[in-house]
C-alpha cells in the first residue's frame, strides 16, 4: 500500500510503497476514502523539516534539552548516533480521515466490513491508504453524511474540547484569535452553543468567511476593529472568553487576550502560539488560563488509546471517542458546516506535490483533503451519485372515470383540512358548481366540525377507510403533514378514488416507489400533484406570447422564501422534511413545464445550516434551470420572480402580479394592481374536468414522477456534494 512519508533530517516529503498494516485484536482495518490535512500543525511539522540543524533546535528547545540531558547520561558520540539516527528515519503524516472498515479485530463489536467511520491520532489515522485503528479513536459515521465531511471529525474534536475548556454559557461573547482550520471550526461551534463571537486574523478572507459561519465581527487583531466591536458586544466589559487558535511566534494574541477579556474571564490555549504571559494584565485581571490537551480526556493516554480501556461516562462524559462522535453528529445535523472550509482536494498520488504548494504558498488554503478515488464509491460517496426515477407500469386493465352528466355533481372527500386547504382549495371548491364537498377527514373532532361547518361538508368525520369504502366518492384531496402524503395517496389509489395530493407526492425513494407500486396493483393512475405554478392566467400567458423555442433556454427562479415561524411543522425535518422537500416542487415543475421536458441531474450547493439553496437542473436538450431558494432576503421584496432566456427573447414574471416578454415586439401585462394567482383555482377546474370527463390528468403522473425524483435529488446533491444523475428505469 502507498503511504506519505517525511525524512526530518533532509526533509523530503514523498509517497513510499509499505507493508499493509496486520489487524490486531481490539481495532479495526480502515481503507481511507478521504484524510485531512492540517494546515497548522502538518506545515508547521513540513517547515521545520527544511530547516538547519540550527534551525531545527531552535524551534524545539524542548527536544534540544532532552539531548543535552542524554549527552550527560550516554556521552556525546551516543547521543549524536542515537539522534542521527532517528533524524535520519521516514516518519508518517496525518491525523485525521473517514474510511471503510476492512477488517475487524476480536473483541469489536460496533462496527462491522464496509462501514463508514472517522478516524483520529497521529499514529492510526494516517495519510495512508490503510491504517489499524483502535476502539477508541474510531467512531461510525451516521447516516447521509459525506466521507469527505466526516473525514474532519478530528479537527472538529480538537476544536470541540477547546470550546468544552472555556465553559461558554447562554449568552456570553467570545474572542477567537487566529481563524485558521480550528478557528473557524471554534467559531461555528461557539455559535451553535448561542454564544456571540468576535473573530481576529490579519487575512481578511478569513475573516469573511468565519462571519459566514456565525461570527458577529471580525477584523484585524492590529486595527481597531475588534477592539470596537467587543466593546459594542459587551458593553465595555470585555470578552467571557478567548480562545487562541494561532500559531507563530508572535506574543500579540496573548497580549490582546488580556486587554479584551473581561475580569476574571476565561483565556483557553488551543493553537501553538507563544505564551509569555504579560503578569500585570493577567494579575490583575486575575484571568483563567486554561489550556486544551488536543482531542479530548484519554489522548496521551496508552491504556485509552491502544487498550481501549474506556472511562466511565459518570466521571469523564467526554472522552477522546466521545468527542469525536458528537462531532460528527452535529455535521449530520447541519449544526456545522465543514463544506465552506474545503479549499482544495487532491488526489492522494499528488500528496508531495500538494504539499509543496502548500508550503511554498502556491495553493493558499484552510482545509485540503487526500482523495483515495478507488475507494470513494465504497465509501459511501460514488463519483456519480444517482437518484431513481421509477416507471409508470400500468397493468391492461386500468381503471377507467366513467363520465358524468353537467347534471350529476362530483363528490370529493378531504382528508386534512389545514390552514393550506381552507385558504387556498376549498374556497375556489365551495362555490363551484357541479361540485359537492362529501365529507371532511381530520384526525380530531372539531377540526372536522369546523370545516363542515365553513365549507358546506355534508358529513366530517375521523374514519379514513369508511371514506375510502364509499363507493359514491369521486374524488380524493389529501391534504395533511408531508411525511403522510404518500401513505395515503397509496390508499386512496388502491381503493380506485381518483387522488389530488398537495405536495410533495413523497419524501423518499421509497415512499415513490410505494405510490407507483399501487398504481401498477391497481391499475389506477388518477393522480394529480398540487403543482399549480404551471396554470396560473399570467404565466400562461407569458408562455404563449413567448411562443415556441429552437435552441436550448436558460431559466432563472428566485424565491424569497423567507423565515419561518417559531413553532412552525415545517421545521419538524426530522419527520416532515426538508423545508425544500415540501415546497420545492412548486419551482422545479414550473421549469419543466416552461421547458417542456423533466431534468436529467441536479446540482445543490447550500448555505451554511442549508438555509439559502442553489439548485441547478440541466435538461436532455442543455437548457438549464436554477432556483435560488432563499431564506434571508427581506419580507419587503416579492418572493417568486422568474426570467426565461432564449433565442434572443427573454420572458419576465414578477410574483405573478406582472408579465412581460422581450423578443421582435415587447409584451408587457397590465399594470393594474391584481391580486396574485398563482393558478389554483385553474388547476382546481383541471382536475375537477378529468374527473367528470374521464379523460386524461392535467399533468401525465410521468412528470409528477420525475418532479418529485428531482425534489429528493436535491436533499442527495447537499449530502453528496455532487451532480446527482435522475436515473430512468427503462
Amino acid at each position: 500500500m502507498k503511504q506519505v512519508v517525511q525524512n526530518y533530517k533532509s526533509g523530503e516529503l514523498a509517497v513510499l510503497d509499505v507493508p499493509v498494516p496486520g489487524c490486531k485484536p481490539g481495532g479495526v482495518l480502515v481503507r481511507s476514502a478521504y484524510s485531512l490535512i492540517s494546515t497548522g500543525t502538518e506545515l508547521m511539522k513540513v517547515s521545520e523539516a527544511g530547516m538547519s540543524m540550527l534551525g531545527k533546535a531552535r524551534s524545539r528547545p524542548d527536544q534540544v534539552a532532552k539531548v543535552m540531558q542524554s549527552v550527560a547520561t550516554n556521552g556525546v558520540p551516543a547521543t549524536y548516533r542515537k539522534v542521527m539516527g532517528k533524524l535520519d528515519s521516514y516518519t508518517p503524516l496525518g491525523y485525521s480521515l473517514c474510511g471503510v472498515v476492512e477488517q475487524v479485530g476480536t473483541g469489536i463489536d460496533d462496527v462491522k466490513v464496509g462501514d463508514l467511520v472517522a478516524c483520529a491520532g497521529n499514529e492510526h489515522a494516517l495519510h495512508a491508504e490503510l491504517n489499524w485503528v483502535p476502539k477508541n479513536l474510531y467512531a461510525p459515521v451516521p447516516d447521509g453524511l459525506a466521507p469527505r465531511h466526516a473525514a474532519f471529525g478530528t479537527v472538529g474534536s480538537i476544536a470541540m474540547q477547546g470550546v468544552r475548556q472555556g465553559e461558554p454559557q447562554l449568552g456570553e461573547v467570545a474572542l477567537v484569535i487566529g481563524l485558521g482550520l480550528i478557528g473557524q471550526l471554534v467559531v461555528q461551534l461557539l455559535a451553535a452553543s448561542g454564544v456571540r463571537v468576535v473573530g481576529a486574523d490579519p487575512d481578511p478572507v478569513r475573516c469573511e468567511l468565519a462571519e459566514r459561519l456565525g461570527a458577529a465581527a471580525c477584523g484585524d487583531p492590529a486595527s481597531a476593529a475588534v477592539e470596537a466591536a467587543v466593546a459594542e458586544l459587551t458593553g465595555g466589559h470585555g470578552v467571557d472568553q478567548v480562545y487562541l487558535a494561532a500559531g507563530g511566534g508572535s506574543n500579540q494574541p496573548v497580549e490582546l487576550a488580556a486587554r479584551l477579556c473581561r475580569d476574571r474571564g476565561r483565556v483557553v490555549d488551543i493553537g501553538k502560539c507563544r505564551l509569555d504571559l504579560p503578569w500585570n494584565a493577567y494579575y490583575e485581571k486575575e484571568l483563567d488560563v486554561r489550556f486544551s490537551r488536543s482531542y479530548g480526556p484519554g489522548r496521551y493516554d496508552p491504556e485509552y488509546e491502544l487498550e481501549g480501556r474506556d472511562y466511565p461516562i459518570g466521571y469523564v462524559r467526554w472522552t477522546e471517542r466521545r468527542n469525536l462522535a458528537c462531532f460528527l453528529d452535529l455535521l449530520a445535523r447541519g449544526r456545522v458546516d465543514v463544506e465552506p472550509l474545503v479549499s482544495h482536494i487532491a488526489d492522494f498520488d499528488d500528496a508531495v506535490d500538494t504539499y509543496q504548494r502548500l508550503k511554498d504558498g502556491d495553493l493558499k488554503a484552510v482545509a485540503v483533503l487526500f482523495r483515495y478515488p478507488e475507494h470513494a464509491g465504497e465509501a459511501g460517496e460514488a463519483e456519480a451519485p444517482a437518484v431513481a426515477v421509477p416507471a409508470v407500469k400500468r397493468r391492461s386493465g386500468r381503471v377507467s372515470t366513467p363520465a358524468r352528466s353537467a347534471k350529476t355533481p362530483v363528490r370529493l372527500a378531504f382528508v386534512g383540512a389545514g390552514n393550506y386547504a381552507t385558504s387556498m382549495l376549498l374556497p375556489h371548491l365551495a362555490q363551484r358548481d357541479g361540485v359537492e364537498l362529501s365529507t371532511v377527514v381530520t384526525t380530531t373532532a372539531l377540526s372536522a366540525a369546523n370545516a363542515k361547518r365553513k365549507f358546506g361538508f355534508a358529513e366530517a368525520t375521523t374514519d379514513l377507510d369508511a371514506v375510502l369504502g364509499d363507493p359514491s366518492i369521486d374524488a380524493v384531496f389529501v391534504v395533511t403533514r408531508h411525511s403522510s402524503h404518500a401513505e395515503l395517496t397509496r390508499k386512496a389509489l388502491l381503493a380506485g378514488k381518483t387522488v389530488f395530493v398537495e405536495k410533495p407526492l413523497a419524501l423518499t425513494e421509497d415512499d415513490l416507489a410505494g405510490v407507483l407500486a399501487a398504481v401498477e396493483e391497481s391499475g389506477n393512475d388518477r393522480l394529480q400533484v398540487g403543482f399549480n405554478r404551471r396554470f396560473a392566467p399570467l404565466l400562461q400567458e407569458a408562455r404563449k406570447r413567448f411562443g415556441a423555442r429552437t435552441g436550448p433556454a436558460s431559466v432563472r427562479y428566485l424565491v424569497n422564501a423567507g423565515r419561518l415561524q417559531h413553532g412552525s411543522w415545517y421545521l419538524q425535518q426530522g419527520t416532515e422534511g426538508s423545508r425544500f422537500a415540501g415546497e420545492g416542487g412548486h419551482f422545479i415543475d414550473t421549469a419543466s413545464w416552461l421547458l417542456e421536458a423533466d431534468p436529467d441531474s441536479v446540482y445543490a450547493v447550500a448555505t451554511s445550516g442549508n438555509e439559502d439553496l442553489q439548485v441547478v437542473l440541466r435538461y436532455p436538450d442543455g437548457s438549464t434551470a436554477t432556483i435560488s431558494y432563499v431564506t434571508t432576503g427581506s419580507p419587503g421584496f416579492p418572493k417568486e420572480t422568474l426570467d426565461l432566456v432564449a433565442d434572443g427573447k427573454v420572458l419576465r414574471l414578477d410574483d405573478f402580479v406582472r408579465a412581460s416578454v422581450y423578443g421582435r415586439k415587447k409584451w408587457v401585462s397590465s399594470r393594474l394592481p391584481k391580486a396574485r394567482d398563482k393558478g389554483q383555482n385553474a388547476e382546481l377546474a383541471a382536475f375537477i374536468k378529468a374527473v367528470r370527463t374521464g379523460g386524461p390528468m392535467p399533468v401525465p403522473l410521468e412528470s409528477l414522477v420525475a418532479t418529485t425524483a428531482a425534489t429528493l435529488a436535491v436533499q442527495a446533491g447537499l449530502v453528496g456534494g455532487a451532480p446527482v444523475t435522475l436515473a430512468r428505469a427503462r
